[in-house]
């Protein structure tokens, strides 16, 4: 659950750790679709008590106080689960926390099937014919949506009114990625991990979680490991930070 909320997913900002293990305990949620069914809750979250810190305008020092979680606070939450209803498949695919489907592989997977029910009911084989994911991989994602846990977790979501689509990525085929497929390892200066693999999306590019024959660059930042070794194996061309920002147009 702590994982589902969290930036990179769904992006529900005010259902973090805390709040979460209070609702947990009082049998609020147990499965992700339950989130949507918190709204309905307003008059009970807005009595909920949380610990809350203050500084004494007298002393400076930090002083713990229980407080009523407040309106206030309980429309920005019930706000921020509403609109975490129209995110795109790939992230809810990433949020649902699936073996080895990270936010990239959620996210090629997304754009070639478009539809969450498409991707459940895809084969072994079907789910290969997406670049970048492997019999590992696609074997992970099968035993996922095989399994009753799996099932109703993403049916749930469903009907609770969670989107389920993501439309393919339109882009121009003059882009310096355009029909390039790109793998990021190693810890980057000017780019967090979401913004360099967004970036070679907008620039056409398709971003991969592992490397392989279809590789055409590693983009490789500091304390790189295993996907150097790899690329190096398979031949693949190994781009630094700034070479990679020169091919983009971004140096």
């Amino acid at each position: 659950l702590k994982f589902f909320c969290g930036r990179d997913q769904m992006d529900i900002e005010s259902l973090g750790e805390v709040m979460i293990e209070k609702m947990v305990d009082k049998g609020w949620l147990h499965a992700y679709a339950d989130i949507y069914k918190l709204p309905g809750r307003r008059d009970q979250l807005m009595t909920l008590e949380i610990e809350q810190q203050r500084k004494d305008t007298k002393t400076g020092e930090s002083k713990k106080s229980i407080v009523q979680f407040g309106e206030k606070r309980t429309d920005k939450l019930i706000e921020g689960i509403e609109a975490s209803k129209t995110r795109p498949l790939a992230r809810v695919l990433a949020a649902m926390n699936i073996r080895h489907v990270g936010v990239s592989t959620a996210e090629i997977i997304a754009e070639h099937f478009c539809e969450m029910e498409k991707v459940a009911d895809a084969t072994e084989e079907q789910l290969q014919e997406v670049e970048g994911v492997g019999p590992e991989v696609a074997a992970s994602i099968r035993r996922f949506f095989g399994s009753t846990a799996g099932r109703k977790a993403w049916q749930g979501l469903r009907d609770a009114g969670v989107n389920m689509t993501q439309p393919k990525r339109q882009v121009s085929g003059d882009q310096p990625l355009t029909g390039k497929t790109l793998v990021v390892t190693g810890t980057l200066k000017n780019f967090s991990r979401s913004e360099i693999e967004r970036l070679i999306k907008d620039l056409g590019g398709k971003v991969s979680g592992s490397v392989s024959k279809k590789t055409d660059y590693l983009v490789c930042g500091e304390e790189a490991g295993s996907k150097l070794e790899k690329a190096k194996e398979l031949g693949v061309k190994v781009l630094s930070e700034g070479e990679f920002m020169s091919i983009s147009g971004k140096a």
